[in-house]
């Protein structure tokens, strides 16, 4: 019953001025706070580096307070510092049909910068520079110790847990302007809203059998399977290995499955007073509203 609780929020109480670390209740309603626990540090890019023991964190964690959630808390990104956020595009097979796009024959690795995470309730600006807003979910695995030149058959032991992310896109930017490259398109503040929690692995029986959707406005647009990703985490950690080494709480942006609002028929793009919600089958739900910049 307590390893269910390994998930891995980071947030604050009303007043506080630095954030703490806690364990998110599967029902989203409620936390453990991790506060004065032997050996656990306030933020979980620190605790991720520790290597640490699951199940003794467990054991140490039986009588700490648990913590309502209300407006009086708010939750950050789960990570708010990683080293490193590695995209990868067109990696599910119907993101691919929905573009009339071949599958890669290698992944398509790019990039997004840290003033784009925000929580699981935070806001998405709709910045006046693009008039074409995006949506994209997808899993997030994060990264639990040093790896460099990993082999494929090794990876998944180099994983931490898994997170969910909303990758944010200004289509105009990432596919009419800037010469092509996706970097402002990808990387506008706010344009990655990540959480609720990281869950720890171990409460993840096949990351390759999860349903991962996305709502606007209480309508579905996106309804997919990790089974469909065209490159697996193992394969993914292993390519990147060969010449970038990945650091503890790095985080791999996995791919989205078809749905996104450029390749509708007419396309769809998100505007001030939307509503965003995102759900990966066993890692939580995020809402989070779009307003004006």
């Amino acid at each position: 019953m307590l390893a269910a609780r390994m998930r891995f929020v980071q947030y604050l109480r009303k007043g506080d001025l630095a954030k703490r670390l806690g364990l998110l209740a599967d029902d989203q309603k409620s936390l453990v706070e991790l506060a004065g626990v032997e050996g656990v540090p306030n933020d979980l890019k620190t605790l991720i580096a520790q290597n640490p023991n699951i199940e003794e964190l467990a054991k140490k964690v039986q009588k700490q307070p648990t913590l309502a959630l209300n407006d009086d808390v708010t939750l950050l990104p789960p990570l708010t510092d990683p080293g490193k956020i590695i995209c990868i595009g067109l990696n599910y097979q119907d993101h691919c049909d929905e573009q009339n796009k071949p599958a890669p024959k290698e992944p398509m690795f790019f990039s997004k910068f840290n003033n784009t995470l925000v929580g699981p309730t935070d806001n998405v600006i709709a910045h006046k520079a693009s008039d074409k807003i995006d949506w994209e979910v997808e899993l997030v695995c994060v990264i639990g110790k040093v790896a460099r030149h990993v082999p494929k058959e090794q990876a998944m032991d180099y994983v931490f847990g898994y997170s969910i992310a909303q990758d944010i896109s200004a289509r105009d930017w990432q596919k009419e302007r800037n010469g092509g490259q996706f970097l402002i398109g990808k990387s506008m503040d706010t344009f990655l809203p990540l959480g609720p929690a990281v869950v720890h692995k171990s409460l993840v029986k096949n990351v390759y059998d999860l349903n991962l959707k996305t709502w606007i406005n209480g309508v579905e647009k996106q309804n997919g399977n990790t089974g469909n990703l065209i490159f697996k985490l193992d394969d993914v950690i292993n390519r990147l290995t060969e010449t970038i080494t990945l650091l503890p709480g790095d985080i791999i942006v996995t791919g989205t499955p078809k749905g996104v609002g450029m390749h509708r028929n007419p396309p769809e793009f998100l505007k001030a007073g939307d509503v965003i919600k995102s759900e990966i089958v066993g890692l939580g739900t995020m809402t989070n509203n779009v307003v004006a910049s």
